[in-house]
């Protein structure tokens, strides 16, 4: 028996063995771990002002529950639209793209809970995340994995897909729409002063804002660059969670050609961090082939130092050109979009995973302070989501502490 086909029986038997322990009781795993109720099936009696600041998804989520409950709220978003590192695209492929957060990592059942439905029954189409046919690049070398992997990859950790639609689509329809005019867009925020009674909020340009209590859903990204000060302070101890906290820099994008050469995904050997090709249009009903590129981690300065961002997709199609003996350059459209989430200042990181951090730092991130400045994000998850599902439940599950502490 060879080295490979000895290392991965190794690896099928350590994670079969892992998947039974409650470690890995997460996303998809987590199905158990989801609320029976959220605060969208209950009634709140809060006569305060509340300010949410961020518009991603956990601002939206509480955003609808204060809406609901015709609580008086505003919302401050830094940028000049909502959704946060949610996006979509319709001009590059005959069907809509996630620029953004692409994957339904939870149970599909979960879809129900986001948006306050009772019963089993989905409303959306998904594609299962099932993938046919995958392969590893180490730089040097290119291998095709065997389907046991594939199978058991999927079993292991079942994924899907929007079909026809994207996570943009689900949170405008079903959280965002109601609160749009509440959103005062280009609006920064600076400080947080919650030494009085009320919650002082500057932003950028220099207006303030005054609430009973503050909701704040900025990425942990935002977090760490101390773009926001705190008045008072916050303690060492709180500091030390955040600066704990893996948000590594990155990027994605998507970039279009004529011919489909390559398989359904590469994982790309990379020390820290994740790099990958992915088919976008895998399951799709389109005749357009899109190829979507992530990278995150210590990998992504190597792309960071490149001049401009035709630069970087020089390098990958080079890359591409190296497994595929040229055929990325000869059928590449010259379309792409890159989404630089590392590099932008009002995200600075990609993506948390909670499951992966210590749990004495998730119980700090989700204390207020002093019953007036609350958190929310998908780092302040207590149901072990991923993504978009733990940052919408993070903001219903703090909106409910925010309208119901003493």
């Amino acid at each position: 028996m060879n080295r490979i086909k000895i290392l991965n029986k190794f690896y099928l038997l350590v994670i079969t063995v892992l998947s039974f322990t409650s470690c890995l009781k997460w996303a998809a795993r987590a199905e158990k771990k989801l609320p029976d109720e959220t605060a969208l099936h209950r009634t709140y009696e809060y006569s305060g002002k509340v300010i949410v600041i961020g518009a991603g998804a956990s601002g939206l989520a509480a955003a609808k529950v204060l809406e609901k409950n015709n609580i008086d709220y505003t919302i401050l978003e830094a940028t000049n639209r909502y959704g946060g590192r949610l996006k979509k695209d319709t001009t590059l492929a005959d069907f809509p793209i996630d620029i953004g957060a692409e994957w339904l990592h939870s149970a599909p059942i979960t879809l129900n809970k986001l948006k306050g439905k009772y019963g089993d029954e989905i409303d959306e189409e998904l594609i299962p995340y099932h993938l046919d046919c995958t392969a590893i690049w180490n730089g040097t070398e290119y291998k095709v994995n065997p389907s046991w992997h594939n199978n058991f990859s999927y079993n292991f950790m079942p994924e899907s897909k929007f079909k026809n639609t994207t996570w943009y689509d689900f949170v405008n329809e079903n959280i965002a729409k109601t609160v749009l005019q509440n959103i005062q867009y280009n609006s920064p925020v600076v400080s947080i002063d919650y030494t009085n009674n009320q919650v002082s909020v500057e932003t950028l340009n220099g207006s303030n804002f005054e609430a009973d209590r503050v909701l704040v859903t900025v990425p942990i990204g935002v977090l760490k660059s101390e773009k926001i000060s705190f008045i008072p302070e916050i303690n060492q101890e709180r500091k030390d969670a955040i600066k704990e906290v893996t948000f590594h820099p990155g990027f994605k994008v998507v970039m279009k050609f004529s011919d489909k050469f390559y398989p359904d995904a590469i994982e790309c050997e990379v020390n820290n961090g994740e790099k990958g090709y992915y088919d976008i249009a895998f399951g799709k009903e389109t005749q357009d082939n899109i190829l979507g590129f992530l990278c995150a981690g210590d990998e992504t300065q190597k792309y960071y130092n490149l001049s401009s961002n035709d630069e970087i997709m020089d390098s990958l199609l080079y890359e591409l050109d190296q497994i595929f003996d040229g055929k990325a350059s000869s059928s590449y459209s010259g379309e792409y979009i890159l989404e630089n989430w590392g590099q932008y200042e009002f995200t600075l990181g990609t993506w948390t995973q909670a499951f992966q951090e210590k749990k004495s730092n998730l119980k700090i991130l989700n204390e207020s302070l002093d019953n007036k400045v609350y958190f929310a994000g998908e780092i302040n998850d207590p149901y072990k989501q991923m993504g978009v599902p733990g940052a919408i439940l993070s903001g219903y599950y703090s909106t409910d502490k925010l309208l119901t502490d003493q």
